[in-house]
């Protein structure tokens, strides 16, 4: 199956649960983005692979104007219906590949993204869009979940996560995240990391799917056992499964000149 079609049709079943949970995920999003994006936050934002626009509607009230750009259709009409319940009317909403944005050179002074790389068949090429769709002195904030810098825990916690989410593509260590984005042409970088602690069963309702649950469970039960972390912690606390994701924010510039 084409990957843009995959993740499309996992995210089209999964907007009801994702929209509930974006705004959990990161009770300090509004906040992050803000003080992140500085003074491009007054101009023309980029917010691409926006989901439910959680990011889209916390920059919004201090931008000139926010497109809230995604791959599904479901996704936007959640984006939608959150930035009209905070009335918010300078925001538009256009469907498309964050591989190939279909905007000219250095039309935006911002551009974000959460919680996506992760999902690009191509995350080199979804930088390098970004960086060409920015202009130049422009500010990108980059968000996303990270693996282990260990290359055996990191392919095993790719493993459990595609078998949750088949649009999962692979979750970058932080030095690759960070050494992808300066090779797009980015300088000026500033990474802030934290961990969000997981439970299982709350992981496994957002992708709507309960019969992918029981066999995932199994596998992280053992591992977890048998004490393999697969580079997110796993361990049994109770009758519970725990686990956590590790985020990074990078911040970084588009030079003058380019």
């Amino acid at each position: 199956m084409d990957h843009l079609k995959r993740v499309t049709e996992e995210f089209r079943r999964q907007a009801d649960t994702f929209d509930s949970f974006a705004q959990k995920t990161d009770e300090n999003v509004a906040a992050r983005f803000a003080a992140a994006i500085g003074e491009a936050g007054q101009g023309n934002l980029l917010d691409v692979a926006c989901g439910p626009g959680v990011v889209t509607a916390a920059l919004a009230p201090r931008a000139k104007s926010v497109v809230a750009f995604d791959a599904t259709q479901e996704m936007l009409e959640k984006a939608k219906a959150r930035c009209a319940r905070a009335g918010l009317v300078n925001v538009s909403f256009r469907q498309g590949n964050a591989e190939a944005l279909p905007y000219g050179d250095a039309q935006f002074d911002g551009v974000v993204t959460r919680l996506a790389v992760h999902h690009f068949a191509d995350p080199q090429r979804a930088f390098a869009e970004m960086f060409r769709v920015l202009r130049p002195g422009g500010t990108a904030v980059i968000v996303d979940v990270v693996s282990s810098e260990d290359a055996r825990e990191e392919v095993l916690q790719n493993a459990i996560e595609r078998l949750r989410d088949p649009s999962h593509v692979r979750m970058l260590p932080a030095s690759e995240l960070d050494r992808g984005i300066a090779n797009a042409g980015f300088q000026e970088l500033e990474q802030t990391t934290w961990d969000k602690v997981r439970e299982f069963d709350e992981w496994m309702d957002i992708v709507n799917d309960p019969a992918r649950a029981e066999p995932i469970r199994v596998v992280v039960q053992a591992l977890a056992e048998a004490g393999r972390s697969a580079g997110m912690g796993l361990s049994i606390q109770g009758n519970r499964i725990v686990f956590f994701h590790r985020w990074r924010l990078v911040r970084a510039r588009k030079p003058l000149g380019h």
